[in-house]
């Protein structure tokens, strides 16, 4: 479904359920309706509705739309599902900066039916495992990701075997953080490029701070300026030249485990077990299998470091290179001492793992 916010008059009529949905959000937005209620992900809690303010939503689209370069006629593939704040910010930016729509339902390769030779798009978002499968089974379909101005991939961390991947990319593409109380996201990270960074960068008048825990919280004019605390361990580096305050993106205060005394944040391990996969090229088929890092109770440790993998399990070799470079880099508590292989990761609504119900599959 192609829908030109310039031109309300000329939407199709919806096909499916799910595009009815959109232009039900799209025609209460264009008649003015002040307050939305939508529905926080689940993938950091119990998912709770939140109530967002028309003057919120229209200040991140407008401050992305400034960020990105985005102007009045460009074209976005909007692939993210339209019940969440991911989907429905898309939205609002096309109305908001009068671009034109392409919205499809959301799936694991967005591109699939796209031709690159009659469809071309200055903008879309995307989750990690969307760019992975587009790169990975559609490689015929380059020629649309570098024909765009910016791409944004948020939902989940991209993995260091994606960030390799994606550098055939030519087109900016930028990791996002945010979350619904921040109405999407606030800072970007480039991914590929020489412009490529560890760093997340705040958006213009974007305000962060750290509480006594090194939690992020946030303020801007899309929080309404109230400030939004996290949970998320962060790292504050020195604002760059034009003020915008940059930080390092540790992990979950709520996913630390404490093993022998020790404190480990366990992304850090995640981040070391994904490196060395990603640089055995002896098994490139393992590079898409999924994986999470957990505390499980232990006797002597109180918590032991275990690793959760989906399908594939990792190949002694690969065991002790993970061992050798997480103790290395984090100390001996911090190596895994167990792996659990899972068939399929349990997911939130939006595709997200599910960690809490997959732990609990096995318990």
């Amino acid at each position: 479904m192609i829908l030109n916010a310039a031109y309300p008059n000329t939407w199709p009529e919806p096909q499916t359920p799910y595009e009815e949905d959109a232009l039900i959000f799209c025609r209460f937005w264009l008649a003015g309706q002040q307050e939305f209620t939508l529905q926080t992900s689940g993938s950091t809690g119990t998912p709770k509705p939140i109530r967002l303010t028309r003057a919120q939503m229209q200040a991140s689209a407008h401050l992305t739309g400034q960020t990105l370069g985005l102007q009045a006629g460009d074209a976005a593939l909007v692939c993210l599902n339209v019940h969440y704040v991911a989907g429905i910010m898309m939205l609002v930016r096309g109305l908001e900066l009068g671009l034109q729509l392409t919205i499809i339902e959301p799936t694991g390769n967005p591109l699939l039916n796209i031709d690159p030779a009659a469809d071309s798009f200055a903008f879309t978002a995307l989750v990690p495992l969307q760019l992975q499968t587009i790169l990975e089974a559609s490689p015929e379909k380059l020629s649309i990701l570098n024909g765009m101005k910016a791409i944004l991939v948020g939902g989940a961390a991209t993995s260091p075997a994606l960030e390799q991947k994606l550098q055939v990319i030519t087109a900016p593409v930028y990791a996002t953080y945010g979350m619904t109380e921040t109405v999407s996201h606030v800072a970007l990270r480039r991914l590929n490029g020489p412009d490529a960074s560890n760093l997340f960068m705040a958006l213009a008048g974007v305000e962060l701070g750290i509480d006594e825990r090194n939690c992020l919280y946030i303020t801007s004019s899309a929080t309404n300026f109230d400030r939004i605390q996290t949970n998320d361990v962060v790292e504050l580096v020195n604002s760059t030249n034009n003020g915008n305050v940059q930080f390092r993106l540790l992990g979950r205060a709520d996913r630390v485990i404490n093993s022998g005394g020790v404190k480990i944040q366990p992304e850090q391990v995640e981040q070391i077990i994904h490196t060395v996969l990603a640089t055995d090229n002896s098994d490139t088929d393992s590079l898409s299998h999924r994986l999470f890092v957990v505390g499980l109770p232990d006797e002597r440790l109180g918590q032991r470091v275990v690793i959760f993998r989906e399908q594939l399990p990792i190949n002694n070799l690969q065991w002790l290179r993970v061992q050798k470079a997480v103790r290395e880099q984090l100390g001996p508590y911090a190596v895994p001492k167990e792996l659990i292989t899972v068939a399929q990761f349990a997911e939130t609504p939006t595709g997200k793992v599910d960690q809490k119900a997959t732990v609990a599959q096995i318990s």
